[in-house]
């Protein structure tokens, strides 16, 4: 035997956003069936968004979007094209990418050459471009929280890259801290900021480099100023409302999502 399923077990469920051209969905089903052939471990869902922007001027109009349960674990994909099809092409070897890391790494434990590893250039070139909107325009459009589960930073560098995102907020499992950490574009490697002081020895180890630029404490009224002078992509501060560490971030659509601590 293989050990690898049939693509009839799993259920992949494609949603699409504007016009997405005819026959995109079946496509996007087929190839994601076809990448999950490949894995060995339980896989009972899939879940694919097609979004075409209606602001036909955009340099990548056609987004395409997947996240699977992996046996109980989240692994996502993301990617933005001039057309719908490319878009899905592009999805389905971003996602392959992401499973076939995941499972180097197994469902925790890092190696020594994370950056190296995990880091893909050549897809942060397709990933999805920000809406521009007017600053006075812009609103909080959507509120996260992250969970009472402590983590190590090395941990949370996996569940960052599992999810193909920008940040990853955490509460650190041996200093008790909120922290984050992030991809350094220019360099590749992973970041480490806390609200704590945090050990010099991970940069020694050469996992993460740690970020000694202090941690503002601000509102979130201030975050949102901060974010807007400094054109970062999100900012993490300490909220004066909470005590805790919160993160602020520009969404794709132009407006604000903020992650906060889990009350």
């Amino acid at each position: 035997m293989s050990g690898l399923k049939t693509s009839q077990a799993v259920d992949v469920q494609v949603r699409s956003r504007g016009q997405v051209p005819r026959g995109a969905d079946a496509y996007a089903r087929e190839k994601v069936l076809a990448t999950l052939d490949h894995v060995s471990e339980p896989v009972p869902a899939a879940q694919v968004k097609l979004t075409q922007a209606a602001n036909g001027s955009a340099a990548r109009p056609a987004a395409a979007q997947a996240v699977v349960d992996v046996n109980g674990r989240p692994v996502r994909a993301h990617v933005a094209a001039s057309t719908m099809f490319e878009a899905v092409d592009l999805l389905q070897e971003r996602l392959t990418a992401r499973l076939a890391r995941a499972r180097r790494h197994g469902p925790r434990g890092l190696s020594g050459t994370v950056q190296e590893a995990w880091w893909d250039s050549a897809g942060h070139e397709h990933r999805p471009h920000r809406q521009h909107l007017p600053a006075e325009e812009r609103r909080v459009e959507r509120y996260k929280s992250f969970g009472p589960t402590r983590q190590t930073p090395e941990d949370a560098v996996i569940d960052l890259e599992s999810m193909d995102y920008d940040f990853w907020v955490f509460t650190d499992l041996a200093s008790a801290y909120d922290s984050v950490v992030y991809r350094d574009v220019r360099t590749g490697r992973h970041r480490l900021a806390s609200l704590g002081p945090v050990g010099q020895e991970r940069e020694t180890e050469g996992l993460l480099s740690v970020s000694t630029a202090p941690v503002p404490t601000s509102t979130v009224p201030e975050a949102v100023q901060r974010l807007n002078l400094t054109g970062l992509p999100f900012v993490f501060f300490h909220d004066t409302a909470t005590g805790r560490g919160s993160v602020l971030y520009h969404r794709y659509d132009g407006h604000y999502g903020l992650i906060a601590p889990a009350r």
